[in-house]
Order: structure tokens, then sequence, then C-alpha cells
């Protein structure tokens, strides 16, 4: 849980990572977010530079040291974890699964609300509920990493003209309903300066397991 990107691609989402040596990645069009062994050495550093590409933007987050030479630090963002062993989850009658057919709309509604990196791919990584007024997709929430026993919830957003109904909680507690029935528990990261989502995600029951970061990097031009 503590480099959760990694263990996510090294274990129940091997089928979509990318890899070289022991540095991985989800596809560009599918998530971001590359990782790093813990306590990575040169030869890892070199594989991911590869496995981006010169120059490209690196993403990553969880207990990454400082890079090496020839590596430029764009952004250091700090990033909770929240865990929710102790959630009521509850099925919602109005939740609806989305599928491949339904990704032009998630995208109109994430580039709307941003909720977080939401890619024409990202819906293959788990499963995604919404609601649905008047036949138009207003709130969405689904999964996104997973790690062995633990499912991450993402992608929680609202239409603007629909919100303060409590949708987005709803459908939360649905997917957490859905992780739930595996027999996984759910998790989560919020942004640590987003204080009203860390408000609502404790009052759910979520609790803080750990305080970590985004590492935004430039790998070296050559």
């Amino acid at each position: 849980m503590d480099n959760a990107i990694h263990s996510a691609l090294s274990g129940p989402h091997a089928h979509l990572a990318r890899r070289r040596g022991n540095a991985l990645r989800y596809t560009a069009d599918m998530s971001p977010f590359m990782a790093l062994p813990d306590s990575p050495g040169a030869a890892d550093w070199a594989n991911l530079a590869a496995l981006a590409g010169p120059g490209a933007r690196v993403t990553l987050s969880g207990p990454v040291p400082e890079p090496p030479d020839g590596w430029q630090v764009e952004a250091r963002i700090p990033l909770s974890q929240f865990t929710g062993g102790g959630i009521a989850t509850a099925p919602d009658e109005e939740a609806v699964r989305l599928h491949e057919p339904d990704v032009p709309e998630m995208l109109t509604l994430a580039e709307l609300t941003r909720p977080g990196p939401f890619l024409k791919r990202t819906i293959e990584m788990g499963t995604y509920l919404g609601i649905r007024r008047n036949g138009r997709l207003v709130a969405m929430a689904g999964e996104r990493l997973r790690v062995p026993g633990w499912t991450e919830i993402s992608g929680v957003c609202t239409d603007p003209g629909s919100r303060g109904q409590g949708l987005g909680t709803r459908l939360l507690l649905a997917v957490a309903e859905g992780i739930r029935e595996r027999g996984e528990t759910p998790f989560l990261h919020v942004l640590a300066s987003n204080t009203s989502a860390i408000r609502l995600y404790e009052s759910l029951g979520f609790r803080l397991r750990l305080r970590t970061g985004i590492l935004a990097l430039t790998c070296p031009p050559m």
C-alpha cells in the first residue's frame, strides 16, 4: 500500500502493465502514473527513462527518493491515503454500470469536474457506476488501483448542475459495496489541500493511513 502503483502493476493489474526491468507504467491512454520499486537504483531510473522516452513527463507516487542527475523535478504535490475498512457501504438502486460506449460522456464529465486523471481507457482499470438524469450522465465513481486485498475508489464527480444531492457520496458507497463483496477493502487518495473532501471522507468513516505525495518529473532529454 505504501507503493500502491507498483503493487498494482506487479500484481492484480499486471495484465495492464508495460514493464522495463522493475520500472512499470500504465499505457498513456489509461493512466499517467508510472512506478519504481522501493529504494530504486541507477538501473531502475534508467529503465524508467527508457520506458517513458527522452524528455517525457513522468508522474510517480509513493516513497520516491531524489531522482539522479538529468531528471528535472516539475512538482511535488502532498497526497493523503485513506482506508475505508469501517465505512458503511450500500448499493444504490439508481446507479448503473458504465461501459465502453459511455466513455465519451464520462470524459466530458471528468473534463468538467476535474476529479483526477480520467482517460480514454481508464474504465478498463475497474468497475465504474453512474447516475443518469433524463438520459444524461450527471455523476460517476469507479475503481482505479488494485492492490492485493485492496481496491482504490477514484473518479468521484458530479455535474455542477446536480450537486448538493449527495450523488457522489451515494456512488462512492455503492462502488465500495462492490469492493467489499469481493472480500477486499476500499481505499482512496486525496490531495492534502482538499480539506472539504477530507472532511467528507472522514465523516463516512475513512481513516488516514499514509501521508504521501505525487512527484512530477521530466526525463533526461537523451
